[in-house]
This record gives C-alpha cells, sequence and structure tokens, in this order.
C-alpha cells in the first residue's frame, strides 16, 4: 500500500478513497459486533438487563481510553525509534506501556471489584437495576485489563507490519462474544452472568492471540526483557509519561463518551425512570457505527492534510479538508434519513413492543439523531486542526462538546421544553460547538 500511495501528487478524492474504504469496513464491523451484543441482552434477557449494561458502559469506556491513549502513544514513540533505526529501544516502548497499563487497569480494577455497589450507585443505578449491575460488573471487571491489551495491542502489531493479524484479533474476539452470547443467554439461560463472561471470554481470547504475536522473536515489534534499576525505572516513568501526553487527546474522546452515558444515565433515570435508561442505551448501542464513521473519516483525512500543510500545498490541504467535510455530512444525513424513517425495526432489534423502553426509544431515537450531521463536521474539524498542528482549537473543542456543553445541555435542555430536552441535548451540544468551530473559522480567516 506504501507504493501505491502518494500523498503529494496522488489525486485527493483517490487518495482519500484508499485511505476511507478500509479504514471505514474496519470501524463498521467493530461496531455492529458491539451492537450484536446489545441486541442479545436486550432480547435474551430483558430491557432492564440493557439498561445495567449501560450503566456499567463508562467503566468500559475509561478502560478503553487508557488502553488507546498507551497504544497510540507507545506506537508513535516506538516508530521514530525505527525510523532511527533503534529498533531494541522500540520493543522497550512497547513494553513499558504493556506493563504499564497493565499495572494500572488492574489498580482500576480492583478499586471498582471492593466497591461494586457504590460504583454502580455513583453510575447511576437505581435499587432495581442495582443486582443486574453488580452481577454484569463481578463478571466483567476483573477481565478488563485483557479487553485493554487487545485495544492497544493492535497498534503494536500493525506498527510491525500485519494489519491483517491485527484485524483477525479483533474480530476473532467479536465473533467468540457473540457465539458465547448465544449460547450463555439463550441456551444456557445463565442472564447477566452469561452476557458478562461470553464479554470476558472473547476479550481474553483476543488479548491471548496479541500475547503471543508479541513474545514471537522473529518479529520486529515484540515484548523485551527490561532492566530493574533505578535508573531504568525512571527512565521508564520519563517514557510512560511522554506516551500518555502523545495519546491523552484519545483518551479525553473516550472519556467524553463515558461523561455522555454517565450523564444521560442520570437524567433519564430522573425523569423517566429504569425505561428512560433502557430507551437511552439503544441510542448509546447505535451511537458507535456513527461516532465509528466519523473516527474514520478524520483519520483518513490527517495524513493528506498533515503531509500536505508540512508540504506547503494549501490547497490540497483545502481540497482534501472539504471533501472531508462533505463525506461526513453525507454520512450523517443519510443516518439520521434511517434513523427516521425505520426507528421501529431499529429499536426492535433490542426490545419488543411489550417494553415501556420500546415506545420511549420510538419517540426518542429520531431526535437524538438530529445531530448526527453536527457531530460529524465537529469530529472532522477537531481532525482537522490536529492535521495542521493546531493543537490549541482541537483540545478546547474536545473539552467544550464532550464536557462542558454536554452537562450543560443535560441539565438545561429538561428544564425548558420537558422529556424531548433529555433526547435533544447531545444534539444541542454538537451545535454549539459547531457555532464555536465557525467563530474559530471566521476570524483565523479575518486575520
Amino acid at each position: 500500500m506504501k507504493d501505491s500511495i502518494d500523498f503529494g501528487s496522488m489525486h485527493i478524492p483517490t487518495l482519500f478513497r484508499k485511505l476511507l474504504i478500509p479504514t471505514v469496513l474496519g470501524m463498521v464491523c467493530s461496531a455492529i459486533f458491539i451492537i450484536t451484543d446489545g441486541i442479545f441482552v436486550g432480547k435474551g434477557i430483558g430491557s432492564d438487563a440493557l439498561a445495567a449494561v449501560n450503566i456499567t458502559a463508562p467503566i468500559f469506556l475509561i478502560n478503553t481510553g487508557v488502553a488507546l491513549m498507551f497504544g497510540i502513544g507507545a506506537s508513535v514513540v516506538a516508530s521514530i525509534h525505527l525510523s532511527h533505526g533503534k529498533t531494541k529501544v522500540a520493543r522497550i516502548n512497547v513494553t513499558q506501556a504493556v506493563i504499564a497499563s497493565s499495572l494500572l487497569l488492574i489498580l482500576y480494577a480492583l478499586l471498582i471489584l471492593f466497591n461494586v455497589e457504590d460504583v454502580a450507585r455513583l453510575l447511576g443505578s437505581s435499587e432495581r437495576l442495582l443486582p443486574l449491575a453488580v452481577e454484569y460488573m463481578y463478571w466483567f471487571v476483573p477481565f478488563l485489563v485483557f479487553s485493554a491489551l487487545l485495544s492497544s495491542g493492535m497498534f503494536f502489531v500493525r506498527l510491525d507490519g500485519s494489519p491483517n493479524y491485527a484485524m483477525t484479533c479483533n474480530i476473532v474476539a467479536a465473533l467468540i462474544n457473540m457465539f458465547l452470547d448465544y449460547l450463555f443467554i439463550y441456551a444456557f439461560k445463565w442472564g447477566m452472568f452469561g452476557a458478562a463472561l461470553a464479554t470476558s471470554l472473547g476479550y481474553i481470547f483476543g488479548a491471548l492471540m496479541i500475547l503471543v504475536y508479541l513474545l514471537q522473536k522473529r518479529h520486529v515489534i515484540r515484548l523485551e526483557r527490561i532492566k530493574i534499576s533505578i535508573k531504568s525505572l525512571r527512565l521508564s516513568i520519563r517514557n510512560v509519561g511522554y506516551m500518555c501526553r502523545l495519546g491523552v487527546s484519545t483518551f479525553l474522546c473516550e472519556a467524553a463518551i463515558a461523561t455522555m452515558m454517565f450523564t444521560g444515565n442520570y437524567v433519564f433515570i430522573h425523569y423517566l425512570g429504569e425505561d428512560g435508561v433502557a430507551a437511552f442505551s439503544i441510542a448509546c448501542y447505535f451511537f458507535p457505527i456513527i461516532f465509528m464513521v466519523y473516527n474514520a473519516i478524520a483519520q483518513s483525512a490527517q495524513p493528506i492534510l498533515s503531509y500536505n500543510y508540512g508540504a506547503a500545498q494549501p490547497e490540497r490541504v483545502r481540497s482534501a479538508f472539504r471533501l472531508a467535510l462533505w463525506t461526513a455530512i453525507i454520512c450523517g444525513t443519510t443516518v439520521f434519513l434511517i434513523t427516521e424513517f425505520f426507528t421501529e425495526q431499529i429499536v426492535g432489534m433490542f426490545v419488543s413492543s411489550q417494553y415501556p423502553a420500546y415506545h420511549i426509544a420510538v419517540k426518542g431515537l429520531p431526535l437524538f439523531a438530529s445531530g448526527f450531521i453536527c457531530f460529524g463536521i465537529n469530529m472532522v474539524s477537531i481532525g482537522y486542526f490536529q492535521s495542521v498542528e493546531r493543537d490549541r482549537p482541537a483540545m478546547a473543542i474536545t473539552l467544550l462538546r464532550g464536557f462542558i456543553l454536554i452537562l450543560l445541555c443535560f441539565w438545561l435542555m429538561p428544564l425548558l421544553i420537558g422529556v424531548p430536552g433529555i433526547w435533544l441535548a447531545v444534539p444541542a451540544a454538537e451545535t454549539l460547538t459547531l457555532l464555536f468551530i465557525l467563530t474559530i473559522y471566521c476570524r483565523k480567516k479575518g486575520k
């Protein structure tokens, strides 16, 4: 693929298409597996189970954010060392990332397990949902470190030149999860225990595939023995800190989704009870598809933008940015229309019409989807600012849309227009963020 791509001279639409198609396909497959897991829980156990899993989702998102932070940070550092011929140093960086992230997430899991009920209540669980949420957490939280190793390990495997193996690890883990979901929930009737165990076993198997790869001496990127000394420890702490700095923006993106789900659970259970949380969980399962598509668009545009920005070719930068924006707008419009015309079918995949959550979700999902177009423009804009070395506006937009505005809108919108305002809180936050981005653009253009 490297030989067939020239970032400096290839026709921008052709270049963008070459990068976009495989990236979107990979991310959409991952999103479909997440949605399928929700379908098994909702259909096989019930709407309360779906709500309980959604209550615990921020725990998983923070875990994934830490994994991606170390994965991206270590991958960048290791790739720089590889370009300088320092292969052993690159291996040490990867090993440091694996050890540091694993130790951090084991401590994270232990803190949760020693305070399971308190954590569940903190995340917004009601007394009715508490037993389901606690049962799920007991069989899912201890294995979070395997989920993290799978997420971060794929960066290292790709860096070693094996993207197909990295994708295989992800797909195999998801297929095992799906098969065991069916077996444990429908055949064995194990309920929440079965749902959590199926997911955990899928991640364990995928993580073991990563470990097997990284332990083979024939690979350039593999785990390396680290010296145990004061000097080595200081160097490791410095390297880990630098990796975290490089990957912190990715962590914030995951944390922003966790904030949306955490706040939404509180607001929905306050206004609509447990059935409201179950309805909101359907939107949260549906959300990863559009999020991953937009993420794929931004990632596909990033190398084109960065290369041509560095090569002082502003017209190619503008062309790539416009193409990414229009792609995001078209995708957002398409998903919104699909949601608008097929709401009942989408909701029906997760829960039956006999549950009150079904009717709440049918009314609310189109309102929630109305923000998809603005969301796409915002994601692509953040990617653009990062690509042209404007990290301050990128960080400001991420913090604004992911934390400040989402909290403000979830508090204010229901007070202004009632229950529809809960569903419109996320679209309102994305719309206000877009106005902020336009202000930045206009000020920059004026200067």
